[in-house]
Order: C-alpha cells, then sequence, then structure tokens
C-alpha cells in the first residue's frame, strides 16, 4: 500500500466519501427491494458493505480515523444485536491490525530517529510488523543484549493526520451517530482530538509505561513490559507473547471470560491507586492473557499483560474521592446527600434544580454492577442501558440531558465507559464490588484512600533517551 497519506486534501476526500458511500448503499439497497429481495436480506447485506467500507477506509488512512475507528469499536455492545452483526467483525479488526507502511518508510524513520547504524542496535529486526495501530506499527526485534522486543515506529506525518482527520469527521459526526445508537459522536470526537495528540509524544509515553512497569513488577495478575529505549518517534520495549483479548473475546470459554475480565476491572481501578496515572485506550488490543508456563492450565493463574500507554490521565491522588464517595450513597439510598454531592462537584449546574430521588433513580440501574457480590456483563443488559438513556420518552433521558459532565471527569468517564463496553464483549462474571472496596478511594466509609497493598518490587532498567 501506498504510505500514509499526509496531505490535509487527499485525506479529507477519503473520510468525505464515506458519508457518500452510505447514501449510494442506501439507493442499491432501495434498488434491490424493488427487485424482489427481502427488506432483511438486503439491509444485513447493507450493513456488511458499511463495516468493511468503514474498516478499509479508517484503517488505511490511520491516524485520527483509525482511532475514532477504535473507540467506535467498544461501543459495540450497546448496538441492537441485529445491527451489530455486520460491524462487529469489521470494527473489531481495527483492534488489532490495520494496512502497514511500506518497509523503506520503516527503515528510513529508524535510520533518520536512531541513526544510519540503527541495525547495529538489534541482532534481528522483523520487516513485517507484528501490529498496526493508529499512528504507529510494532515490528519484533531482538536487542543487541539478546533481550527479545518490541519496536514501535510512528508513522510519517501522524501528527497532521490526527488533527485533520478528527476534524473532518467531526464536520459530519451527524451521518455517523447511526452507528451507535444513543451515543452523541461529536463530543466524543472533540474528546478525542483533545487527547490523542498526546500519543504523538514517545517520551511521555516511555514515562508513564516505565511507571506501570516498575509499580507491577512481580505482581501476580497485571504485567507491563519495561522501556529499554526511547527515541523521537521510536519506542523499544520488552516484547511480550500472550492471547489477544479479542481471541478471548470471540472464543474464550466462560472460566478464561471471567478471568480476563477480573483483570481488567482490577487494572481500571488499581492502575490509577498505584501509580497515579490512568491507561486511558482501554480497547481489547491493548491486552494480553499471559498463560505462563502452563498455556493449557487454569485461567486463574493468568495474567493482564497491559500495552500502549500513549494516552494516559494524570491523577497523581488517584481516581476523585467523589466518585467513591457518591456511589458509596447512590447504593445507600442517600438522595439528599448524592444530590448536594453531585451539585458540588459540577455534575449539576447552579442554573438548574432537580428531584434528587429522581436522580436516584437515574443512577440506580446504572450502578447494579456494584450492588451485587459478582455481576455478569452482557451486551443485553449494556443495551437496555443504552435504550433507556437515550430514548426521548424516557423520564432517564429527561433527566440525563440536564446532567452536566465536568471536564476533569471526562476521561475518567470514556475510560470506565469503554472498560464496561468490553466486559459487555467478554460476557464476563466479576466481583466489582472487591475491586472498588480495594481501590476507589471514598467507597469504604472507614477512609477515603484505600491503601495500596505491599507488592514485591524490583528495579526495571531505566529508559534511556
Amino acid at each position: 500500500m501506498s504510505d500514509l497519506p499526509r496531505k490535509a486534501v487527499t485525506r479529507t476526500a477519503k473520510l468525505a466519501a464515506l458519508p457518500l458511500g452510505f447514501a449510494g448503499r442506501a439507493t442499491w439497497g432501495l434498488g434491490k427491494r424493488i427487485g424482489g429481495r427481502s427488506a432483511d436480506l438486503v439491509g444485513r447485506e447493507l450493513q456488511q458493505r458499511t463495516a468493511e467500507q468503514l474498516f478499509r477506509v479508517l484503517g488505511e488512512l490511520k491516524g485520527g480515523a483509525m482511532k475514532f475507528g477504535q473507540a467506535l469499536s467498544v461501543f459495540e455492545s450497546a448496538l441492537p444485536e441485529e445491527i451489530a452483526g455486520p460491524y462487529r467483525a469489521a470494527l473489531t479488526k481495527l483492534q488489532e491490525a490495520a494496512p502497514p507502511m511500506p518497509t523503506d518508510t520503516v527503515h528510513k524513520v529508524l535510520a533518520e530517529r536512531l541513526g544510519e547504524d540503527w541495525r547495529e542496535l538489534f541482532t534481528e529486526f522483523d520487516d513485517k510488523p507484528s501490529a498496526a495501530a493508529s499512528i504507529g506499527q510494532v515490528h519484533r526485534a531482538v536487542w543487541h543484549d539478546g533481550r527479545e522486543v518490541a519496536v514501535k515506529v510512528q508513522y510519517p506525518g501522524a501528527g497532521a493526520a490526527l488533527l485533520s482527520d478528527l476534524s473532518q469527521l467531526g464536520r459530519f459526526a451527524r451521518l455517523l451517530g447511526p452507528l451507535i445508537p444513543g451515543m452523541d459522536i461529536k463530543p466524543l470526537i472533540s474528546e478525542l482530538r483533545d487527547r490523542v495528540s498526546e500519543e504523538l509524544d514517545y517520551a511521555l509515553e516511555a514515562e508513564a509505561q516505565q511507571a506501570h512497569a516498575e509499580e507491577f513488577a512481580d505482581d501476580p495478575d497485571v504485567l507491563v513490559p519495561a522501556v529499554i529505549h526511547q527515541g523521537d518517534q521510536v519506542l523499544v520495549t520488552e516484547w511480550m507473547d500472550g492471547i489477544p483479548l479479542s481471541e478471548v473475546i470471540a472464543d474464550g470459554t466462560e472460566e478464561e471470560r471471567d478471568r480476563a475480565g477480573q483483570l481488567l476491572a482490577r487494572f481500571l481501578f488499581s492502575g490509577t491507586a498505584r501509580t497515579g496515572l490512568l491507561h486511558a485506550d482501554p480497547h481489547p488490543g491493548n491486552f494480553r492473557l499471559l498463560t505462563g508456563d502452563a498455556p493449557e492450565g487454569s485461567a486463574e493463574k493468568w495474567r493482564l499483560g497491559v500495552l500502549d500507554f500513549g494516552t494516559v490521565d494524570r491523577l497523581p491522588d488517584g481516581l476523585p474521592s467523589t466518585i467513591g464517595t457518591s456511589l458509596r450513597m447512590t447504593l445507600n439510598g442517600e438522595a439528599e446527600a448524592v444530590y448536594e454531592l453531585l451539585c458540588e462537584e459540577g455534575f449539576v449546574k447552579e442554573s438548574i434544580e432537580l428531584d434528587p430521588e429522581a436522580v436516584l433513580d437515574y443512577l440506580l440501574p446504572i450502578i447494579e454492577p456494584a450492588q451485587a457480590d459478582a455481576f455478569t456483563f452482557t451486551r443485553s443488559w449494556m443495551r437496555t442501558q443504552a435504550a433507556r438513556i437515550a430514548d426521548p420518552r424516557s423520564p432517564a433521558y429527561q433527566l440525563g440531558r440536564q446532567l452536566n459532565l465536568p471536564p476533569s471527569y471526562l476521561l475518567i468517564h470514556r475510560v470506565t465507559l469503554s472498560t464496561i463496553g468490553v466486559l459487555c464483549q467478554l460476557g464476563a462474571t466479576v466481583r466489582m464490588r472487591d475491586e472498588l472496596e480495594s481501590w476507589l478511594p471514598g467507597f469504604t466509609p472507614a477512609d477515603t484512600a484505600p491503601s495500596v497493598p505491599e507488592q514485591p518490587r524490583s528495579t526495571a532498567e531505566e529508559t534511556t533517551a
């Protein structure tokens, strides 16, 4: 394939073709129905063609377009099943793979960023990428000291592509809305535009990844590869084998799904509590399940491998205690106290006055996973919640429109929703309350900052720039 298209006019033309393509296929579908094909059969074929075009365009463009596709893919759980089916396979592809950039482009970037003698740093280097993501692709190699490594190479022109794509996608967000009924696409795109530009800075990514690698060294549940070398547009980390989370979603046993879900929930809350950083890109392509020395053994011994720390939220005090406190009070039915706290934090604007009991009724179904000792996340539960909040005839819809999401909570909200979306894709039964009690400040009334269990520590190699 060609190099990453960098000219704004080229990328804009490709993106602009998406809504035109949707309209063209709708006309094609109408013709098929007039010709005698059933509406249901034609509709499914139409959705399949739309999904294929969406993946092809977003995948080839990479940049912000592909990042948008990845963000959409974790929300497919909210779609009605008859619509979700044709999109699921195509969007899920964006979590694991995309068309690679040419080998000569990879070599050129490595020569520019690591020096003309870059090959001397490696005893082996596989020109075929092992993974391709939104702003870079990963190559497997062997470092000069014999360690297997992952070499992440940023696409030339990725920065301009990110901003151009997301601006263009924002212009026809309304047309993309039907992909995820009930979700306002425009704020999602706006938030992505504000955040993903951080991913271009591999120094920030190296810092965040190394902090996690050191904190979780020898942890029984989570593994983060250490950073070995970081340069402008090139990042070298330890290689990590494992089962992609997308494979467990597709073919995992009940035991495997439950273990993967529990680990995912644990990392969501423990990672921030232990590092002061929130991993903010929780799509399945960024997780591996490590089976250890017994790949055929019990899934209860699996560990969660975590990749890609390009986008993080810096929360030095951990997640805000307001979240845990309001969650606990909601579960206890303390409507007035919950409402007062939400007003203080800006979730209810000063100009708005709501019924505290109505607010409690709005929140309780959403926090159902925290009520039980164990909760089974399903696509049907996700669809029920999405429909309740998105139906204009629903009281929940009317109330939800009057609530406000303060900017400081925006990324936390998206990460939490995305993680829940992945848990629903897994269909996992998770002891969510255990994780909240262990890691979420304010959830336990005795204190507002759960203590961090003592963990075995080892010194990881320092990042070299």
